[in-house]
């Protein structure tokens, strides 16, 4: 008896990937995820950074583990471009110097039709520019952090030019590291999957990226083989159990736990700095772990022949 053939895509799907879907205006992000899962034949798929139905641009859609990357992306900060409508001409002088205003971290409360609990809060606009003006209408190019409302931004330039505006168009064209050139429309994805079903993966493979293209883009925390098992079941992580430290972050920051060969272990929020690590002889170092990894490949190294930790309690050693 043969073994069936390898098919590189349900390998793929298995492990958790994504893809950078360029939603066209009209369809919900909702909408759009549930076609591309239909697509693909997956029974789950989710997206990061919801863009209204009359939104273009960059949707990252995932499938698979890559939900539990969710909060990762969520991290990026996103660039879009913009038609602004002013309400009446602005001088050139003083459209200059309200982006310059605008430049930084604001307040922002969500619109009434927003999903989320409308609450005044800080979103930091990270670039800000006009790229072409006509008339009363200018085009706008700017990265914001995730959660950045650009409608309320355009709205609330205008008051602070003392005429009014409003937004016209939007699309977003980059998620952190990826950008447009990298999207593919539905269209395309499908054609890709009716290669992959008369036999050729390899186009549809290109769509799909490993969840590493994400998780590699966050700072690593290497961990011993014993904190490894214990962070697979379910633990926080001890300082003890921290092997390597590749690159330096600060408390609050989102870190990748890995184990002395690479894989993803888990993802985290650090409670201290990374220069802090060493010193914490109590508690957790890094906790809320959402966890990537099978457990039942990770034996108990910690304690045998005993259940696994629970998280509350008092941190294993390394």
């Amino acid at each position: 008896m043969t073994d069936a053939p390898r098919d590189p895509v349900a390998e793929r799907l298995a492990a958790g990937a994504f893809l950078l879907v360029d939603k066209p205006r009209g369809p919900s992000s909702h909408q759009v995820t549930a076609w591309a899962r239909d697509l693909l034949g997956v029974s789950t798929a989710g997206h990061a950074g919801t863009l209204d139905p009359n939104v273009s641009g960059l949707l990252w859609v995932g499938v698979g583990p890559a939900l539990k990357l969710l909060p990762l992306v969520l991290e990026f900060p996103k660039r879009y471009v913009g038609v602004v409508v002013f309400h009446a001409a602005v001088p050139k002088a003083e459209l200059d110097r309200a982006v310059l205003e605008f430049t930084g971290p604001i307040f922002q409360t969500p619109p009434v039709r927003s999903a989320v609990k409308r609450e005044r809060r800080v979103r930091t606009i990270h670039r800000l520019r006009v790229v072409e003006r006509d008339g009363v209408r200018a085009v706008l190019d700017l990265t914001a952090d995730s959660g950045t409302y650009v409608r309320t931004l355009a709205v609330d330039l205008g008051e602070a030019l003392g005429v009014g505006g409003h937004l016209e168009e939007l699309r977003r064209v980059a998620t952190g590291p990826f950008d447009e050139t990298r999207s593919v429309t539905l269209t395309q994805l499908a054609d890709a999957v009716a290669r992959h079903r008369a036999g050729d993966p390899a186009p549809l493979l290109a769509l799909l990226h490993p969840i590493d293209e994400v998780w590699r883009e966050f700072p690593t925390v290497v961990l011993k083989d014993g904190a490894a098992s214990a962070v697979a079941h379910g633990a926080g992580l001890a300082s003890g159990g921290v092997l390597a430290l590749p690159r330096a972050f600060g408390a609050g920051a989102r870190v990748a736990l890995v184990n002395r060969a690479g894989e993803l272990i888990a993802t985290g929020v650090a409670r201290t700095a990374s220069t802090e690590i060493a010193g914490v002889r109590h508690g957790w170092v890094v906790e809320g772990t959402r966890v990537f990894v099978d457990p039942a490949r990770f034996p108990a190294l910690w304690q045998k022949g005993r259940a696994a930790p629970d998280p509350t309690a008092a941190p294993p050693s390394g």
